[in-house]
């Protein structure tokens, strides 16, 4: 039924299991058409990666939880309240051309006045926003106040032509020239565009290159201003402009809010706004703390952090404004309270003192040194349970981006050790001490403001996403903190001392999983080899092993003419007991070997554009919250109303969708830095359809994602639609996960009538 929660669906990606019961057998793991689908891709190969992991985009719930954090009486940059606000507005891009152009008609709401100076250098994408002149290139403006939010109508200072602003010079030349032409007491740097986390962000689609050969990571991104760049670029820019630090450096983009990221800052600016997790189409409301700063210029960068922050999504223009706010709808009316409560769900943001980021490099260091007394298991379901984020590299591998203080919580908890668990409580007390303020979404309830970089061995014994990337991107973090050290520990064994800070980088051969295998499967027992509408079929499994991470169901159609199985349903499957931790739920599996059981319902899912319907994989995002809140979501390729395509993601919740991300991985697939798509009419999406080649006995051969059916935005809300399976040969299981992101599959055939 349209719009209704699917019956196999019960809860925020989690299918609750029956008849779980405690036994003391051990069984072989049965294995029937060989190892199908293999999606961990656990192979080693060094390869970029084709998707990203999950953005938790959605659900009805309250407004965003702001936190106000305690900090030290902050000294200022000169003996005045004048301040020059500058804006490196990177809108060389299809999706944030039209976003960040807004922005920018934002802050000329306020304009310029005699104690706050704001000057941008903003480059435009050519066939993006047609709007105000349809012009391309790089322009640079001293902003005037304008109460038009359509045309910029501030003073053109010059203009560029066409720069490449994913270059750290380019940065460092609008810097040096904003500060010599608008001398102030205090700069504010704010940098606008896509963000990846610790490798930095910051691309040009109109001088797009191959990337730079010091960083693997860049086959994948194409050029960037890395991390390592742009410190070098801040430290360039502050010489030769003759300035001490600046007073706020501020990331209006995506997944920035890395402790990797706040240690390239600190020797540049004395506090920071960033976001652990993607924005909103919206970006920061311009108008709202640019006209506090205004009417309060004596105020310091801690409070207007916390301005910032306070006034993230609930100002924006394009909520308070009743015409913007039509628009952002696509021309439906919605009340500004609805907006507010659909885009912050899953939104965060932080104030960050930088002035105490030494103390919390000291407390991470203890932390990590801690850890090699812990049980490296412990550690691991730490890692696989902690608050994550949206990570750039590979829906195929764990999430690598996860909130520091909440897993510094879990691990004190998992591995039980007393001196991991002093140092988890001094980590979190210092993380308490940085974040001056932080706001964040229902869906991301374990965000507490700054984030960390830990892969699974997969990802960490490549070079696009292992030392060889990350030690020069994180240069400056490695060099200050035992974490790479720690890495190499978790994954090599090589142990190391409280002083041993340095880049280490274990040679591949040594890197194995301490959490990874030792999970045994039986043969999959059905109680029926049919199916039919109503007429369910009960799945049996017994299953142990100290690792076992999580459990999903696994639907696949097999195409006999084909001899390929297509992937339509995967879900996760609740143990009995669920933990939580700051509001993040994961399973608690039995220690001894169990019996899983579950009904399975012989249905697939479809989305609708309310016209056609396509049948869609929708893998599930989070676990353990309640079926209104459940995430889910539908990998495919969007299509805008000219033609330009880009490899995107559809978001899911109660049965609508609720947001669109585009990628911007240079090598293909929904990897890359990831940003919200506002649909336009007669904008189409492309289902892409998960399948698996099999060889004559039944082993996988290959595994890829194929176009399926094309939906056409019409003004009418995608939503999903559950429909009975169609007659034919299928195939159904578990998938058991361990800690490391390795999956073990158990399967076996069915007919559906």
């Amino acid at each position: 039924m349209l719009g209704k929660l699917p019956t196999s669906k019960l809860g925020c990606g989690m299918l609750i299991a029956i008849g779980l019961c405690l036994i003391v057998l051990f069984l072989v793991f049965g294995n029937s058409l060989g190892d199908l689908v293999s999606m961990t891709g656990s192979d080693g190969v060094d390869q970029p990666f084709g998707a990203y992991e999950e953005p938790t985009a959605v659900a009805a719930a309250p407004r965003p939880t702001a936190t106000r954090r305690p900090t030290s009486e902050s000294s200022t940059s000169g003996s005045g309240d004048t301040w020059t606000i500058l804006l490196y507005q990177d809108a060389d891009d299809k999706v944030l051309e039209k976003d960040i152009y807004v922005d920018l008609n934002e802050a000329e709401l306020i304009g310029s006045t005699d104690n706050v100076q704001i000057v941008t250098q903003i480059d435009r994408y050519s066939g993006g926003y047609s709007g105000d002149g349809n012009w391309a290139g790089t322009r640079r403006y001293y902003i005037r106040q304008d109460n038009d939010l359509t045309r910029v109508n501030s003073d053109l200072v010059e203009d560029l032509g066409e720069v490449n602003m994913a270059s750290g010079q380019t940065l460092a030349d609008f810097i040096v020239w904003g500060v010599q032409d608008f001398p102030a007491d205090k700069y504010v740097l704010i940098l606008s565009d896509h963000g990846m986390g610790w490798p930095g962000g910051w691309s040009d689609a109109s001088t797009r290159s191959g990337g730079q050969s010091d960083i693997p990571l860049s086959s994948m991104t194409g050029d960037q201003i890395f991390l390592h760049e742009l410190d070098a670029a801040l430290e360039q820019a502050r010489s030769q402009a003759g300035i001490d630090q600046f007073e706020m450096i501020g990331m209006d983009a995506c997944l920035m809010g890395h402790i990797e990221v706040m240690t390239a800052l600190y020797p540049h600016a004395r506090y920071a706004v960033l976001s652990q997790e993607t924005e909103p189409a919206l970006g920061w409301a311009y108008s709202s703390f640019l006209d506090q700063l205004n009417n309060n210029p004596g105020m310091d960068g801690a409070e207007l952090g916390r301005v910032i922050v306070d006034s993230y999504i609930i100002d924006d223009q394009r909520i308070v404004d009743d015409a913007a706010r039509q628009d952002l709808a696509g021309g439906r009316f919605v009340s500004a309270q609805q907006v507010v409560n659909q885009i912050g769900r899953n939104i965060t943001l932080t104030a960050a003192d930088l002035q105490r980021v030494p103390e919390l490099l000291d407390a991470l260091n203890t932390f990590a040194f801690s850890l090699q007394a812990g049980d490296q298991r412990g550690v691991s379901q730490a890692r696989s349970y902690a608050q994550s984020f949206t990570s750039i590299f590979g829906s195929e591998v764990p999430a690598s981006y996860i909130d520091l203080a909440g897993f510094a919580k879990l691990a004190a908890k998992a591995t039980g050790s007393g001196s991991v668990s002093t140092a988890s409580s001094q980590l979190i007390q210092a993380v308490q001490n940085t974040v001056l303020a932080e706001k964040h979404g229902p869906q991301v309830p374990g965000a507490t403001g700054i984030s960390i970089y830990f892969p699974n061995s997969q990802l960490y014994r490549t070079s696009a996403a292992g030392p060889a990337s990350y030690n020069v991107a994180a240069e400056q973090f490695v060099n200050l903190s035992l974490w790479d050290e720690f890495l190499a520990y978790h994954y090599s064994g090589e142990s190391f001392d409280l002083d041993s800070v340095g880049a280490i980088a274990p040679r591949a051969e040594l890197v194995r999983a301490p959490a990874a295998g030792g999970i045994q499967v039986s043969d999959l027992r059905l109680s029926d080899a049919e199916a039919a509408p109503n007429q369910p079929v009960l799945m049996s499994a017994d299953i142990s092993g100290e690792n076992i991470g999580y459990i999903k169901l696994l639907v696949g159609y097999y195409d006999r003419n084909a001899n390929a199985i297509y992937v339509a349903d995967s879900d996760y499957i609740a143990s009995q007991v669920t933990d939580e931790v700051d509001g993040v739920f994961y399973p608690v599996w039995p220690e001894d070997e169990f019996t899983l059981d579950f009904n399975w319902e012989p249905i697939v899912y479809a989305v609708s554009d309310g016209e056609n319907y396509a049948e869609a994989l929708f893998s599930p995002v989070n676990y353990g919250r309640s079926a209104e809140e459940a995430v889910y979501s539908v990998e495919g390729i969007y299509t805008y109303a000219s033609g330009e395509q880009i490899q995107a993601r559809m978001y899911f919740q109660n049965g609508e969708m609720v947001s669109v991300f585009g990628f911007t991985s240079e090598s293909g697939g929904n990897s890359g830095a990831p940003r919200e798509i506002l649909p336009s009419a007669g904008d189409s999406f492309t289902v892409l359809e998960y399948w698996n080649d099999l060889d004559s006995e039944g082993n996988v051969t290959n595994t890829s994602y194929e176009p399926g059916k094309t939906l056409t935005f019409n003004g009418q809300p995608f939503t999903w639609e559950v429909l009975d399976a169609a007659a034919g040969d299928y195939v159904i299981g578990y998938i058991v996960e361990d800690l490391d992101g390795n999956s073990k599959f158990v399967f076996a055939p069915v007919m559906v009538r």
